[in-house]
């Protein structure tokens, strides 16, 4: 019967490319019943690629039934392999008598709402009532462990705070140090997280191809790993020469291991590997490194070699979240502007208003599914023949009927921002304006003009402005790098380092401060050992053989 399965996965695919095309021609109102359609026509499409990729078996017949069953047909009595097929049926209808029969013609139709529809109580079940089907992210519990991690439980991070540096992983944003990353609590943690993320793509977008670009997020940071250019992962130096190593903060930076502290210059860190400070914590930590007993160097031997290796696979797993979790929330990048408001919003209302908030928005959402077949007609065919007044062309809302006019001014609709760098794109009303710095279309633009930083380009909508700026941003980068190389750095006695202009201005003014005590003639001999004991505390090495000068005149005077 491998004929009439071939014609039943033809007939197969055809109901479903009629029932795509059916759910595609809807524009649900509400969001609940987009996801629900959208989620149905995923469905269909992954059927689509079951069975065709059965029927293309047929047709391979890699097993020659198929061949089999045509010459059968084709040669002999046509009547007696029709009779044999038929009592085939029959008798496998005989044994099987309530098994039941698919009935392709209804089984991908569109289905009123009083005659079993049942899909969207799995849309009901993919949210919580936080999320408010996929509008919102919902990362409460994600916070909680985020302050349990060592390294943040002395900072008290509110939850709105947690959604603008929750894919932020090296300081300043981020507490947790490199030795600190490796415990299980927060590889947990960035699993839980990135697994978060992935699980809210994939509900709200199920139409979007997300493997293949999940894919390409693996390739980018496999590159990203072997080129060890992963933020906060490169390789750290040991050595204590005038080669500095990458910066472990904000990357911009060199990065004294030592002494866990970022300078921004390499002449500052070169001098500061000379101070009293570095020399004392290279001399700790030294220390503490070679700190195991000579009996037991030979077993630690042994066992370095393994453990290295298990230590670079359980950091480049958690690098590889880190990545995954960065990639995410850019994707994601106006759900969690939109998150943000509405937690700002939620925590001016009390607890009876959240909790009306809440029932009303899934009443809203059960209404359709409880009107009766029959009354859902009726009022289909009355809202075709109504028609909806607006002669000023307001916005509709969410019920679709046009806003009222004190909201259309109070929000301030019907002003008109135009975006040059947006293709000359009109937004009505200044929230949307505002929102649209941050959506693919500005960034995509600012990507076309050579643009890669957009952060610093808000409120510039000018194609021109943008690349004065831009110009402007580099001469002055160039212009920094260029005078801080040039720049002689000083210091003092206790590590403190400055600039060459900056030291001799200090010694300068020491020497003035010495000159004016030495001709205080006037005081007693105790107002000016005070003075000199007083100016001593913050003096450098130059100052104080300077006053042990001035205290051996005191004391003379004073004898």
């Amino acid at each position: 019967m491998l004929l009439e399965d071939q014609r039943f996965l033809h007939e197969d695919l055809e109901r479903l490319e009629q029932g795509i095309s059916d759910r595609t021609l809807e524009d649900p109102r509400h969001i609940r019943d987009r996801l629900n359609r959208d989620h149905q026509i995923s469905g269909f499409l992954t059927r689509i690629q079951q069975q065709s990729k059965r029927l293309l078996d047929i047709y391979n017949d890699t097993e020659g039934l198929r061949t089999k069953e045509i010459q059968s047909i084709s040669t002999g009595d046509p009547f007696d392999e029709f009779y044999k097929q038929l009592n085939d049926i029959k008798d496998f209808h005989r044994r099987y008598p309530n098994e039941p029969v698919e009935n392709l013609e209804r089984a991908y139709k569109r289905k009123a709402p009083g005659e079993g529809e049942s899909a969207t109580a799995e849309i009901d079940h993919m949210f919580t009532g936080e999320e408010a089907y996929g509008r919102f992210l919902d990362l409460t519990r994600l916070h909680e462990d985020y302050l349990n991690l060592p390294g943040v439980q002395s900072r008290r991070v509110t939850y709105l705070q947690y959604l603008s540096i929750f894919d932020h992983f090296t300081p300043p944003h981020c507490p947790i140090k490199r030795s600190e990353k490796t415990t299980d609590q927060y590889f947990n943690y960035v699993g839980s997280l990135a697994e978060y993320l992935e699980g809210f793509l994939r509900r709200t977008r199920p139409l979007d191809d997300l493997d293949k670009m999940f894919a390409s997020f693996d390739q980018e940071f496999e590159k990203a790993w072997e080129a060890k250019e992963v933020p906060g992962w490169s390789t750290e130096a040991q050595s204590v020469g005038p080669t500095a190593p990458i910066t472990e903060g904000t990357g911009e930076g060199i990065w004294c291991a030592d002494c866990e502290k970022e300078f921004k210059n390499d002449n500052v860190y070169r001098n500061h590997l000379t101070g009293k400070k570095h020399t004392k914590a290279a001399e700790s930590r030294k220390a503490n490194a070679n700190g195991t007993p000579n009996g037991e160097t030979a077993r630690s031997a042994n066992k370095s070699s393994a453990s290295s290796t298990a230590k670079n696979l359980k950091e480049r797993a958690i690098a590889e979240r880190e990545w995954r979790i960065r990639k995410f929330a850019s994707t994601m990048e106006t759900v969690r502007s939109d998150t943000r408001v509405n937690v700002e919003r939620r925590q001016g209302m009390t607890e009876r208003e959240r909790q009306q908030e809440l029932d009303a928005l899934f009443a809203e959402s059960a209404e359709p599914s409880l009107r009766p077949s029959g009354a859902a007609d009726d009022e289909s065919d009355s809202s075709d023949d109504e028609k909806i007044y607006n002669p000023l062309k307001l916005p509709l809302a969410w019920d679709g009927k046009p806003i009222p006019y004190w909201l259309y001014k109070l929000h301030g609709l019907g002003v008109e921002f135009n975006c040059e760098i947006c293709g000359n794109f009109v937004y009505m009303g200044r929230r949307a304006f505002d929102k649209h710095f941050n959506e693919a279309r500005h960034i995509y633009g600012l990507k076309c003009l050579g643009i890669t930083n957009t952060t610093l380009f808000r409120e510039i909508t000018n194609i021109e402005d943008a690349l004065k700026l831009w110009d402007k941003i580099a001469r002055d980068k160039k212009k920094e790098k260029t005078g801080g190389e040039n720049i002689v750095q000083m210091e003092d006695a206790e590590g403190n380092v400055m600039p060459e202009k900056v030291y001799y201005e200090y010694v300068h003014s020491l020497l003035l401060a010495s000159d004016s005590l030495l001709n205080l003639s006037t005081q007693s001999a105790k107002a000016r050992t005070t003075m000199i004991i007083t100016l001593s505390a913050g003096l450098s090495a130059v100052a104080q053989i300077i006053i042990q000068r001035l205290q051996d005149r005191g004391r003379r005077l004073w004898m």
